[in-house]
């Protein structure tokens, strides 16, 4: 009996949280993200047409910092990715919202800078949400 709760809750806890935000609120809140990124699946199917200023967000979710191929991250963010910051809704959350201000924190290193500019105020729940359910299809 006690094998069979043991094998219950080994499953429940392998099955990754989905993001709590609203996929479709964030398809539309990824307007402000376009300028600067596109979401493109590794077959070249054009999910959002957006800018190639900022690296391609389609499989960001669990993916670790500063690592998509084609890219070249700030030092700061190829630095957090190797300390093992993977993309989770928490971080990228955070990091949306004050991108060299989390990677001061997150690096400890008051001269970390992140190529990313703009902050995003609300929505980076949603937008997690949308391009979490872009990448599972």
């Amino acid at each position: 009996m006690n094998r069979i709760i043991a094998t219950a809750f080994a499953c429940v806890l392998a099955v990754p949280a989905l993001a709590s935000g609203d996929a479709e609120k964030g398809e539309k809140g990824f307007n402000k993200c376009k300028s600067c990124h596109m979401v493109e699946s590794p077959a070249g199917e054009t999910i959002v047409k957006g800018g190639k200023t900022g690296p391609n967000l389609y499989g960001v979710v669990g993916r670790a910092a500063g690592s998509a191929e084609d890219y070249k991250y700030s030092d700061s963010m190829t630095a957090a990715g190797e300390k093992g910051l993977v993309w989770d809704e928490e971080t990228f959350v955070a990091y949306t919202q004050d991108p060299a201000g989390f990677l001061k924190t997150y690096l400890d290193d008051t001269a970390a800078k992140s190529k990313m500019t703009f902050k995003l105020k609300s929505g980076g729940e949603d937008i997690f949400a949308f391009l979490e359910s872009v990448a599972a299809e």
